[in-house]
């Protein structure tokens, strides 16, 4: 789920626990988790509701001026996806960043090798992030040989792992990263 940025700190301190979404068909469900602007929320509750029947209460639970802004944003729709959320904490991939134990570092250089099945990639991807931090991807995937769209979805791949940042253009090693790296050679 996205949400704008004026609306993170009010997830962040549980004033915003609701959001409304025009949705063709569900896009969350109830006990999974989302990553929003470095925090964690997780959906407790998710079903259509008629937009008549959302209230005041309900705009300002969504972070919403007035229900009236609230219902402008869900424009013509009749029906609505009503998703209530708790905020539990930390984007886990940033709490990952920081792990850096010998016992830590070994079990995400045995993920690597799974990852390198098809086709060994994500040394080469570590070093040109390493080498290149904050170089456009277009620039990284010529580097690597390969079509940006298949170097994005690998660095997404190491992201998970707690091994990469994105900045506002390109990418660098978090910790973590760079210890798996060095301890790579």
């Amino acid at each position: 789920m996205l949400f704008s940025a004026d609306a993170w700190p009010g997830i962040a301190d549980g004033s915003i626990t609701v959001t409304f979404r025009a949705w063709k068909r569900a896009q969350a469900k109830v006990g999974g988790r989302y990553r929003i602007g470095g925090m964690l929320i997780e959906a407790t509750d998710v079903r259509q509701v008629r937009l008549d029947k959302i209230t005041a209460v309900d705009a300002r639970r969504a972070g919403a001026a007035d229900l009236g802004t609230l219902r402008s944003r869900l424009g013509d729709a009749d029906v609505v996806w009503r998703v209530e959320f708790v905020h539990i904490g930390d984007d886990d991939r940033i709490i990952r960043r920081a792990e850096t134990s010998p016992d830590d570092i070994a079990a995400v250089i045995a993920r690597l090798s799974r990852l390198d099945r098809g086709g060994a990639w994500t040394r080469t991807t570590l070093q040109l992030i390493d080498r290149y931090p904050g170089v456009v991807s277009t620039t990284l995937a010529r580097h690597a040989g390969q079509e940006r769209p298949a170097f994005k979805l690998n660095v997404r791949k190491l992201k998970e792992l707690g091994l990469t940042e994105s900045l506002d253009i390109g990418y660098r090693l978090s910790p973590r990263g760079e210890a798996v790296l060095h301890a790579l050679g």
